[in-house]
């Protein structure tokens, strides 16, 4: 009986149901995972490592041996003796009895052709389709990669979206304290009824920043879904913190060789040489000696019954050779083609180099300038909350006005926004140092 409600159940409750929910709340680890298992980036980078992988097999086909069973059947009527030269001074009896007439013609066999000498034209593209195969693999790191980062920024963009909306809704709480403070004192006498009005006006001017603040923690929940495909509107919130761990000071030399090692697009450019090379050895290929060997083996016969009649057989073996003499330089445009094409490969790579160059510096600039501000921005958040304790102690026994208090406030939120904001570009930049080195963007 329990089986019979189990199986029933399993039939009734829909296949979405039965999947386990979502976390709602995720670690920047683990939204880089989903978002590269799903995203149709890295699908498409992925089925293009699996298409190469098909030419490979399509190109090796060249050098195995093409094994091809043909059948044929016509009906054909011809009148060439009719028009042979000399036919009239046959004897009329035997004209008529040449007369045609249609006739069927059954033919099968089996053919077999096999490159003996292809003067290394094979080989190359072997070659060839191999290192665009492991191109292929380093375009999906590539993609991943990529990907990872701009899931690392919508994560930081999430995580400073809320963060920041804790400040605000911070900064409103303590205007709405001041305001019913000096809604209090002014019904004591103690207090000027400006004082209750500046109040009041700043927590209305703090109504706003909550809206954008709001808004701005849609928006960049929205982008994180999207990375990590996602309904747009998921309730997708973050765990982890902004990193503030310490970056180990390198050589710029240092860097750079980390980087060649390791970054996606440099391996991906030398292997685009490797290839321009197997291209011109092809193009080369094409010009010389080429060796095939061929077979075959069938029976042909008019009368089907004929057809398992050894009698009818024929068969074929032979050699052929192709020696490449004149295309109207077609084989000569192709190689300079593939020579442009290593040219510029190799021209492509050096721009890369110096681009990568150029980004490890701005990423070290960047990174330090972060690391900076965020020194200056706890020093100060520090002294801006001190000043506006003894600014709300001073208005409690009327020796500070609303406008100092609204003063120190602006302060406080100023300083904390520095700091949240020195966090997030220290976040930012340190990530794209990582993916600059070629490292995982989230380390």
């Amino acid at each position: 009986m329990r089986l019979w409600f189990l199986l029933v159940l399993a039939v009734c409750v829909p296949a979405a149901a039965q999947q386990a929910a979502e976390k709602e709340t995720v670690t920047l680890e683990e939204a880089v995972r989903l978002a590269i298992d799903r995203h149709p980036d890295v699908g498409k980078a992925r089925a293009a490592s699996d298409v190469l992988k098909g030419k490979i097999r399509e190109v090796r086909a060249q050098a195995l041996p093409d094994v091809r069973i043909i059948a044929d059947g016509a009906r054909a009527r011809d009148p060439g003796l009719l028009n042979s030269s000399g036919i009239d001074k046959f004897p009329p009896e035997l004209q008529d009895a040449l007369t045609p007439t249609a006739v069927n013609l059954f033919d099968y066999s089996i053919n077999l052709k096999q490159p003996l000498y292809t003067a290394g034209k094979v080989g190359t593209a072997l070659r060839l389709a191999s290192v665009e195969a492991e191109g292929a693999l380093v375009d999906v790191d590539r993609a991943e990669q990529d990907l990872a980062l701009e899931v690392v920024k919508a994560y930081y963009g999430l995580l400073w979206a809320e963060r920041d909306r804790e400040l605000v809704a911070a900064t409103q709480d303590q205007r709405k304290l001041h305001a019913e403070m000096a809604r209090t004192r002014f019904k004591n006498g103690v207090a000027t009824e400006v004082d209750v009005l500046r109040s009041e006006v700043a927590v209305a001017n703090g109504a706003p920043e909550l809206v954008r603040a709001d808004n701005a923690i849609r928006q960049a929940r929205a982008l994180l879904n999207y990375y990590m495909v996602r309904p747009i509107d998921f309730p997708t919130r973050t765990l982890d913190e902004f990193p503030e761990k310490p970056w180990e000071e390198l050589s710029a030399d240092a860097l750079f060789q980390e980087a060649a090692r390791s970054r996606p697009e440099l391996h991906r450019l030398r292997i685009a040489e490797q290839s321009a090379a197997a291209q011109l050895q092809l193009a080369k290929a094409e010009n010389r000696l080429r060796v095939d060997a061929t077979a075959g083996y069938g029976i042909v016969s008019r009368l089907p019954k004929n057809l398992i009649d050894s009698l009818y057989r024929r068969w074929s073996v032979g050699v052929s050779l192709t020696l490449p003499v004149f295309d109207g330089f077609k084989r000569s445009g192709r190689r300079q083609q593939a020579v442009a094409n290593q040219r510029a490969a190799h021209l492509e790579r050096e721009r890369v180099e110096q681009q990568v160059r150029l980004g490890l510096q701005q990423g070290g600039d960047d990174l330090k300038a972060a690391r900076e501000t965020i020194t200056a921005a706890r020093t100060n958040v520090g002294q801006a909350e001190r000043v506006l304790s003894m600014m709300q102690d001073n208005y409690r026994f009327g020796a500070a006005t609303t406008l100092d208090i609204v003063d120190a406030q602006t302060a406080v939120t100023v300083a904390r926004t520095n700091l949240l904001s020195g966090l997030h570009d220290y976040a930012i930049a340190r990530a794209n140092l990582l993916w600059t080195l070629g490292k995982r963007p989230w380390e």
